[in-house]
């Protein structure tokens, strides 16, 4: 990822139009453009929003990016390795799938938590919370 570089959406781009998965743009490359940090397969997860976690009440996610998905209905947690200069994915793992609802946003909260807003007829708010250590 390089700070102020043209990552050429909408002209280029590796998803597909929602309903008819039609392409979307003039193909996945263009001179002057540059790839993508990472994207999904087709038809893609419809990304809602993206965070950088930096809360306490998780330290194992410290660092972490986490996607919000409407048609995937799930968190993705992505874990980076490398500097900030030259990110590497070293793992993404697909969370919350058991909510069965599109995941509209996530929040970073003052107290460091994590929370994920639904959408539809009965969206809600869903505090994340950490589970206590199996002894």
């Amino acid at each position: 990822m390089h700070k102020g570089a043209n990552y050429g959406w909408p002209v280029i781009t590796y998803g597909c139009e929602y309903v008819t998965c039609e392409n979307i743009g003039q193909g996945t490359h263009k001179a002057g453009m540059e790839q993508p940090f990472t994207f999904w397969g087709r038809p893609g997860v419809a990304p809602s929003n993206l965070i950088l976690y930096t809360g306490g009440q998780f330290p194992q996610w410290e660092g972490n990016l986490f996607v919000g998905t409407l048609s995937d209905k799930s968190v993705w947690r992505i874990e980076l390795s490398g500097d900030d200069d030259a990110p590497q994915i070293k793992r993404r793992e697909q969370l919350f799938t058991g909510l069965g609802e599109r995941i509209r946003d996530i929040r970073q909260g003052p107290d460091g938590g994590l929370y994920l807003l639904t959408d539809g007829e009965r969206g809600r708010v869903v505090r994340v919370a950490p589970q206590a250590s199996a002894h």
